[in-house]
């Protein structure tokens, strides 16, 4: 059975990833065994996109993100191009993200858009007529990060049900605790502990939406040392400066948790710390050595869901 994406509106037919909730937990499930066989038998795989282009359209900053989707398609023996800051595009010019779609429509075979206005994405699926991506749009939806980390913790975990998940730091801006929440809570038996300052706290439409509706049981902090016991996972976030409108705000609250390896005395021995990386301060280098420490080999995952992804999208089998 195909997959189900949002729909296109200028090609019906193709697919897109928008947000994470468009793929049904059987959807996620497949693509994580694709992006395991892939890991395992990765010359399988190394002409699957021959002759394809990825256009990568970056309108803000990135390094893990761009460069996975590049190493993701080269891997696959495709090719890339595009831009990684909106000032080498033509949307210095005034052209919009419609016609920006439009146009690289006629280049490349799949689009990877990242963007700092929520919902521009969107806008660009609806105008290409090749498959598109979400990378990032604003505070809203990172879904690639989402199977990113859903990988992870199968790969970490042996699972993605019957599990404690500790989200800490900027759980109001922070788009991967979202997507990760609104993924993981159609699984079994999961539970999360929101831990933030209360000028950070997760948004009431998460709360509600996700999190209540569905019936998750849940529960919010301040402290991480009393919820660190209890974890299976830890998602640590940074506290994202460019989200903030107010200097003084994000000075005040930028080092509310910093992991080290001290609070850790109480944590499970198999627990897994994951973080969407970059990191500021918020984990001590000194905890990179422990063998909990997840968020490199979550990086690496990253790739090998992305060419799952892409195999998708482009119908290639």
């Amino acid at each position: 059975m195909p997959y189900y994406f949002a729909k296109g509106r200028v090609n019906p037919m193709k697919r897109d990833l928008i947000d994470v909730t468009d793929l049904s937990v059987e959807e996620i499930d497949e693509l994580i065994a694709v992006a395991e066989d892939i890991i395992e038998h990765p010359e399988d795989y190394r002409e699957k996109c021959r002759y394809k282009k990825l256009a990568t359209l970056f309108y803000e900053p990135s390094t893990r993100t761009r460069l996975s989707f590049e190493s993701a398609m080269y891997e696959l023996g495709g090719q890339v191009l595009g831009f990684s800051d909106a000032t080498s595009s033509s949307a210095t010019k005034g052209e919009s993200v419609a016609d920006t779609a439009k146009t690289v429509s006629c280049f490349a075979d799949i689009i990877a858009m990242r963007h700092p206005k929520e919902g521009a994405p969107l806008v660009a699926s609806m105008n290409a007529s090749i498959p598109v991506i979400n990378a990032g749009d604003g505070g809203h939806h990172h879904p690639t990060q989402t199977l990113t980390d859903l990988l992870t913790i199968k790969r970490e975990k042996g699972r993605l049900d019957n599990l404690v998940i500790g989200c800490c730091g900027d759980l109001k801006f922070g788009r991967t605790v979202h997507s990760l929440i609104g993924a993981m809570s159609r699984y079994q038996n999961v539970k999360f502990v929101l831990i933030s300052p209360d000028e950070l706290r997760i948004p009431e439409s998460v709360r509600t939406d996700l999190l209540e509706r569905n019936g998750i049981e849940f529960v919010e902090t301040t402290s991480l040392e009393e919820a660190m016991p209890q974890l299976d996972i830890l998602y640590m976030t940074r506290v994202q400066r460019e989200r903030f409108f107010n200097e003084d705000d994000y000075v005040r609250l930028k080092d509310s948790y910093i992991l080290t390896p001290d609070k850790l005395n109480t944590a499970k021995w198999d627990l897994a710390i994951l973080h969407p990386l970059p990191r500021v301060n918020e984990i001590s280098i000194a905890i990179d050595s422990d063998p909990r420490a997840c968020y490199f080999r979550q990086v690496l995952n990253g790739k090998f869901i992305r060419m799952a992804l892409i195999l998708k999208l482009l119908e290639v089998e």
